[in-house]
């Protein structure tokens, strides 16, 4: 029987949703400590500190989940020249995930600096990778939906066009030869 396919989309979501609330979180720290001269670290209840927890729960949930449903499927359905690079890159959200939640964790250790280092190498890794794997995909889908509602906003606007009669011209005609 397996497991229904809409979980591959809920894990796909805790995936695509951690990442965002993770990168909210990036933002937000680095407006309170530009333009409101707060330094981290910041208190638990802080607006970085909760979108990274929740972002980085998303980002424990997902990729587990989508990397046990990878390895659940008919193998006769994969890309076997992809999948190597398919775990690596959901282990390295994984990481990049457990890594931050693990520096929120340690952040009044002496461990902080080494993890700070280790997590920040994850986040990089994350973004050195994004032009050649399935990370990029976000943005070309991103692209193929703008261009798909540009698309079908020309042929409204094209099929409004066409539908109604170009009486403005006939009317100005007619408003001249009655003048006269």
């Amino acid at each position: 029987m397996g497991i229904p396919q809409h979980w591959r989309r809920y894990f796909h979501h805790f995936t695509a949703y951690g990442f965002m609330l993770c990168f909210a979180a990036t933002a937000t720290g680095t407006l309170f400590h530009y333009v409101l001269g707060w330094s981290a670290p910041y208190g638990f209840f802080s607006l970085p500190k909760l979108l990274g927890t929740l972002g980085g729960l998303g980002l424990l949930i997902g990729p587990a989940g989508l990397l046990y449903l990878k390895l659940k499927r008919d193998p006769n359905t994969a890309d076997l020249e992809q999948t190597g690079m398919d775990i690596a890159f959901i282990a390295l959200l994984w990481l990049t995930g457990a890594t931050g939640l693990l520096l929120m964790l340690l952040r009044e250790t002496g461990l902080l600096g080494l993890m700070l280092v280790i997590h920040l190498g994850f986040v990089m890794s994350l973004f050195l990778t994004l032009p050649y794997g399935k990370f990029v995909h976000g943005l070309y889908r991103l692209g193929a939906l703008l261009k798909n509602a540009l698309e079908q906003r020309r042929e409204e606007q094209g099929a409004a066009l066409v539908s109604q009669p170009r009486e403005s011209g006939v009317k100005f005609y007619q408003s001249i030869k009655d003048n006269k």
